[in-house]
């Protein structure tokens, strides 16, 4: 089975956003922060999930990425299949050349073949949902954001007193501070 680190990056992220579907958008570097992924490398994959409908982005201040769906309807096969992860077991891709065979498929074309469909059919029947619900069961405990110290962040009152200016502010000012 080909499953590169760029699917398997894809289905932890979409999971670490799926533990926290009901708490608002969730920062893409909170994501790589906490599942030790490169930013870079997330917002590649966030953008091909978000083509593929399964995130939604939200800018600006308190902005991030929510699912696209709820997490009980995307499956683990979305999540790979979005970000162009091929599931293959075959050692030609499917193209019935393998191992350089020019007569066709090698003896164990076929078992590859049904491997593939048994793992897509696996993929597709676990959900991000299913995978939360076990994470919970092991106690696995999101942390919410404090509300509180979010809005002592964003007050609308001043943090320190205004600068009062004295500086002349126009070219008249000017000239009339200096003949002083």
């Amino acid at each position: 089975m080909r499953l590169t680190t760029k699917g398997r990056f894809a289905v932890t992220a979409m999971v670490d956003l799926a533990l926290r579907e009901h708490s608002g958008p969730v920062a893409l570097a909170a994501i790589a922060q906490r599942q030790q992924i490169s930013l870079s490398y997330l917002e590649q994959l966030f953008g091909k999930l978000r083509r593929a409908e399964l995130v939604e982005s939200t800018r600006g201040p308190g902005g991030g990425y929510k699912l696209g769906r709820s997490s009980a309807s995307i499956t683990v096969a979305d999540v790979i299949l979005a970000v162009d992860e091929a599931l293959d077991a075959t050692g030609c891709g499917g193209k019935e050349n393998c191992m350089g065979h020019d007569t066709g498929a090698c003896l164990t074309h076929d078992l590859w073949t049904r491997l593939n469909e048994r793992m897509l059919d696996y993929l597709r029947s676990v959900s991000l949902k299913q995978i939360v619900e076990e994470q919970r069961a092991k106690g696995v405990v999101v942390d919410e954001p404090q509300i509180s110290s979010l809005k002592r962040a964003f007050s609308p009152s001043p943090v320190a007193k205004p600068i009062r200016v004295t500086a002349p502010n126009s070219v008249f000012d000017l000239g009339t501070a200096l003949s002083k």
